[in-house]
């Protein structure tokens, strides 16, 4: 694949890494990782968004391995800063969000690959090289998923179409994050209303957990990560 105007790194230069994760045992077991690769240096490890920035700024790293769930400014804020302001910065998002929606919104955003925590330590090596190289790289596993999801795409659509208004009000409300109290206050009506609009969503999607209902809420263009 081309590196879409991007120069390859030279083979004899190491690949200079970014850490940024928020949890630092995290950090220390991948940092352990990284440094058994031959051919990658890990420049620093930031603990947050805005961390991660600024060593982005001071050390010119080519590739950020980075977290989705950051504190001060999520991964994907920090994807979409360096996206606009750092063309030449290699982005891998590593996360324990494991879901297609987040890959591919990740992708469309500039991020040149897409690494789930749960995978074995010897794709985070392929992961570094194909983006070293120009290339992108996307899990297998969540590849897999996104063909699959291919093929009940319009079956999903045709369920958001059979939603009331309100539902899908509620719906993107919850797929938002707002607790049922803030629900009930936006929309002007009841928290036993919003809990009976809750549990006619997920009898009739037939999805009985809120991650479930976000990922269906992103799936169907409701809403998007950044909303």
């Amino acid at each position: 694949m081309g590196n879409s105007g991007k120069e390859e790194l030279k083979s004899t230069n190491p690949i200079r890494v970014v850490l940024a994760d928020d949890h630092a045992l995290v950090r220390a077991g991948i940092r352990a990782l990284l440094e058994r690769i031959r051919g990658v240096e890990v420049l620093a490890e930031a603990g947050d968004g805005q961390e991660a920035l600024r060593l982005i700024k001071e050390l010119h790293p080519d590739i950020i391995l980075l977290d989705i769930a950051m504190p001060v400014l999520s991964g994907l804020d920090v994807l979409r800063e360096t996206t606009a302001n750092f063309p030449e910065l290699r982005v891998i998002i590593l996360t324990v969000h494991e879901t297609e929606e987040y890959a591919m919104y990740a992708l469309r955003s500039g991020a040149a690959g897409f690494v789930p925590k749960s995978a074995a330590s010897a794709e985070l090596e392929v992961a570094l090289k194909r983006v070293a190289h120009g290339e992108r790289y996307l899990s297998p596993e969540i590849s897999k998923h996104a063909v699959a999801n291919q093929y009940s795409g319009a079956s999903v659509s045709s369920q958001l179409v059979e939603l009331t208004p309100r539902q899908r009000e509620v719906l993107k409300m919850i797929a938002k994050g707002h607790s049922t109290k803030d629900i009930a206050r936006t929309l002007e009506i009841s928290a036993k209303t919003v809990e009976t609009h809750r549990a006619q969503l997920m009898e009739r999607l037939q999805i009985f957990d809120v991650a479930g209902l976000v990922r269906f809420a992103i799936r169907t263009g409701l809403i998007k990560i950044d909303d």
